[in-house]
C-alpha cells in the first residue's frame, strides 16, 4: 500500500512525465491517476449542478438542462475533435523529442479553437429558441430555458479552451496540470452554483439563469489558470513570442485530424439529438429521468474515459518514440483495467440504482424511469469499457476515421433504428431508447477490438 500510495502521490504532483520507457503499468497508472481525478471533478460538478437547480423544484428546469446539453454535444464534439488533434500532434512530437514544435502545434489548435467557437457562440446569441424547440421543448420549456441556453452557447469559448488547452497538456504528459485546472474551474463553479441560483450572502438571486453564469465563471478562470501555465510556468511544453504565429500547414494537419475526431463526435452526438427526441415524446417526466440517469451515468464513466485519454497520450508517444509494439500493448493492459473499473461500477449502481435517483427526484414516475435507465445502460457498459480505450487509442495515433466509421455503423445504423423501434412498437415503450443504448455499446465493443487487431494505425503519420 505504501508503494502504491507514493505512485499515486508521484502522478498528483506530476513529478514524472517520461512514459516510452520502463513499467507499461507504472506509466499506465502515472498518467491515468490525473485524467481520472481530471474527469471526475467534471462528472461531480455535474452531480452538483443538476442537484441545485433541482431544488428549485420545477422539471422543466432540469429538461431545459438536458437540451441544453444535448446541443451543447456539439460544441463539445468540436471541442473533442480539436483536443484529440492536439494531444495526438503534441504526444507525438514529445516522443520524438521535440518540444518546440509541440510548441507550435498547441497554439495552431489554440486558434482553430477559437474560430469554431466564434461561429457557435454568435450563432447560439440569435437563435436559442429556435434551437430549443428543433428539440422538442415545449413552449413553457422554451419561456424558462432560454436564458440558461443563451449563456451557455454564447460563451462557449470557455469549454472549447479549457478542453483544448488541457488536451495540450495531456499529450505532453503533463496531466497533473489539466487535473488542478478542473479541480479549480469546477470547485468554483460548485461553490457559485447555490449562491447564483438561491442568492446566498452577498450574490444577488439569479435562479435557474445563475447555474449557466457559475458554470461560465469557473470555466473561465480555469482557463486563465491555463494560460498561466503555458506562458509563465515552466514546463515539458511551454509557448513564448517564437511560438505565436499561423502556421497553415500545421494548421491544415490538424484539420484532417479534427475533422475525423470531430466527425466521431458529432455522429455520436447528432444520434443522441435524435435520441433526445425519442425520449422528449414520452413527456416532461421521462426526459427528466433521462436527464438525471445520465448525469448520473457521466460520473461513472467519466473516470473511465480518464484512462481511456491516457492510452491516447502513451500511443502517440510511444509511436513517436518508435515503439509501436509497446503502444499496443498499452492500449490491451488499459482496456483489462477499464473493464474491471466499470465492472466494479456497475455492480454498485445497478444495486443502488434507486436510493441514488431518490437522491435528486421525489416523483415516482421520474424515479421509476431513472432507475430503469441506470440499470439497463449499465448492463452495456461493462463491454463498452474495450471500447473506449481502443477507440481513444485509434485517435491517438492520429487514425481518427476510424473510429467515425465505427460509430456511425454502431449509433446511425443499429442504435437509432432499434431504439425507435422498441419505443414504437414493442410494450418496451421508452425504456426501448435504454435498451437499443445497451445493445449498440456492445457490438460497437466488438467492432473495434476485431479492427485494433489489423494494426493499421500503427502506420499513420501525423
Amino acid at each position: 500500500m505504501k508503494k502504491l500510495f507514493r505512485y499515486f502521490m508521484i502522478a498528483v504532483k506530476g513529478e514524472e512525465k517520461n512514459f516510452t520507457e520502463g513499467s507499461l503499468e507504472r506509466a499506465l497508472f502515472l498518467l491515468s491517476v490525473p485524467v481520472v481525478l481530471e474527469m471526475s471533478m467534471e462528472a461531480l460538478f455535474a452531480i452538483f449542478d443538476a442537484y441545485f437547480v433541482s431544488l428549485l423544484d420545477n422539471e422543466e428546469y432540469l429538461a431545459t438542462i438536458g437540451l441544453t446539453e444535448t446541443s451543447l454535444f456539439v460544441v463539445m464534439s468540436l471541442a473533442l475533435g480539436v483536443s484529440m488533434a492536439a494531444t495526438a500532434m503534441v504526444s507525438r512530437r514529445i516522443g520524438e523529442g521535440k518540444p518546440k514544435e509541440a510548441a507550435d502545434a498547441a497554439f495552431q489548435a489554440i486558434l482553430i479553437a477559437l474560430g469554431f467557437s466564434a461561429i457557435i457562440g454568435v450563432g447560439g446569441y440569435f437563435y436559442t429558441p429556435e434551437l430549443l424547440k428543433a428539440l422538442g421543448g415545449s413552449d413553457e420549456l422554451i419561456a424558462q430555458g432560454t436564458p440558461y441556453a443563451r449563456i451557455m452557447l454564447t460563451f462557449n469559448v470557455v469549454l472549447m479552451l479549457l478542453f483544448t488547452i488541457n488536451a495540450i497538456f495531456r499529450g505532453a504528459g503533463d496531466a497533473a496540470i489539466a487535473m488542478r485546472t478542473l479541480i479549480l474551474a469546477n470547485g468554483i463553479n460548485i461553490i457559485l452554483d447555490p449562491c447564483l441560483i438561491f442568492g446566498l450572502g452577498p450574490f444577488p438571486e439569479l435562479g435557474f439563469k445563475g447555474a449557466a453564469i457559475a458554470t461560465c465563471t469557473g470555466r473561465g478562470i480555469g482557463v486563465l489558470y491555463q494560460l498561466y501555465h503555458l506562458f509563465i510556468k515552466k514546463g515539458l511544453i511551454k509557448m513564448g513570442m517564437e511560438n505565436i504565429k499561423v502556421m497553415w500547414s500545421t494548421i491544415r494537419r490538424l484539420l484532417y485530424v479534427t475533422g475525423g475526431s470531430a466527425g466521431q463526435h458529432l455522429i455520436t452526438s447528432a444520434s443522441w439529438l435524435f435520441m433526445v427526441a425519442i425520449v422528449a415524446t414520452f413527456g416532461s417526466k421521462v426526459l427528466a429521468a433521462y436527464t438525471i440517469s445520465f448525469r448520473i451515468i457521466a460520473f461513472t464513466i467519466l473516470p473511465s474515459w480518464g484512462v481511456a485519454m491516457a492510452a491516447a497520450t502513451l500511443v502517440g508517444q510511444n509511436l513517436g518514440a518508435g515503439l509501436p509494439d509497446r503502444a499496443e500493448q498499452t492500449v490491451w493492459k488499459a482496456s483489462f483495467y477499464n473493464m474491471l473499473l466499470l465492472l466494479f461500477i456497475s455492480i454498485i449502481f445497478i444495486i443502488f440504482a434507486h436510493p441514488v435517483i431518490r437522491i435528486f427526484t421525489e416523483d415516482p414516475i421520474v424515479t421509476k424511469y431513472g432507475v430503469l435507465a441506470l440499470r439497463i445502460v449499465f448492463a452495456g457498459y461493462v463491454f463498452y469499457a474495450y471500447e473506449m480505450v481502443i477507440g481513444q487509442a485509434f485517435n491517438g495515433a492520429g487514425d481518427t476515421y476510424t473510429p467515425t466509421l465505427l460509430n456511425f455503423i454502431a449509433f446511425w445504423v443499429i442504435q437509432l433504428p432499434l431504439a425507435y423501434y422498441l419505443s414504437h412498437y414493442t410494450s418496451l415503450e421508452s425504456t426501448g431508447v435504454f435498451v437499443a443504448i445497451a445493445i449498440s455499446s456492445c457490438i460497437l465493443a466488438i467492432m473495434a477490438i476485431q479492427v485494433f487487431k489489423m494494426g493499421r494505425w500503427k502506420k499513420i503519420e501525423i
